[in-house]
């Protein structure tokens, strides 16, 4: 298997992860957190796809999924592209409210269509272009899609692990 192809094989797992965090969970308790200044299961999730949706808007040099629709509105949140949960307090982590598991589902889903059709368009060339020189060295498309990918496995695995911790 290729690069590309483990890229296709990796993010083509996340709805599966991503759904078996959320689905049939209420409102309340996709806002749920272990302890006061705790990341809910829709926060993360909610994260998750902001970063996904961030950084694929930035290396197809358009617009984010995000503020394209009524998606912001249906967490509680202002459609601001900069509003990805980086840097978010405690208190701006508790104020993303997602209306539904079907809400953080459909967003996801539409974030991830756009990740699939761009990834399965690749080359193997594509994935050696710098899209960041902000670091050193700078950042492959190869090394950013990896990052998101783990990114997104990290935070659907926490969400995962706070569903089993619900109250009964």
């Amino acid at each position: 298997m290729d690069a590309k192809g483990v890229l296709e094989e990796a993010f083509g797992r996340l709805p599966e992860l991503v759904g078996t965090a959320i689905d049939g969970l209420t409102p309340e308790q996709l806002r749920w957190a272990p302890r006061p200044g705790a990341n809910s299961i829709g926060w993360l999730v909610w994260h998750l796809t902001r970063v996904q949706d961030s950084h694929l808007a930035e290396i197809l040099e358009s617009e984010q999924v995000y503020v394209t629709g009524d998606w912001a509105a249906r967490f509680g949140r202002k459609p601001d592209p900069s509003d990805s949960g980086y840097g978010h307090t405690a208190a701006d982590a508790a104020a993303v409210v997602p209306e539904s598991a079907a809400a953080l589902t459909e967003y996801y889903r539409a974030v991830h269509a756009r990740t699939v059709d761009f990834v399965k368009g690749l080359t193997e060339a594509d994935l050696d272009r710098i899209v960041d020189r902000r670091w050193d060295p700078p950042v492959t498309l190869g090394a950013r899609l990896v990052s998101v990918y783990d990114d997104d496995a990290q935070h659907a695995g926490q969400a995962a692990y706070l569903r089993g911790l619900l109250p009964e």
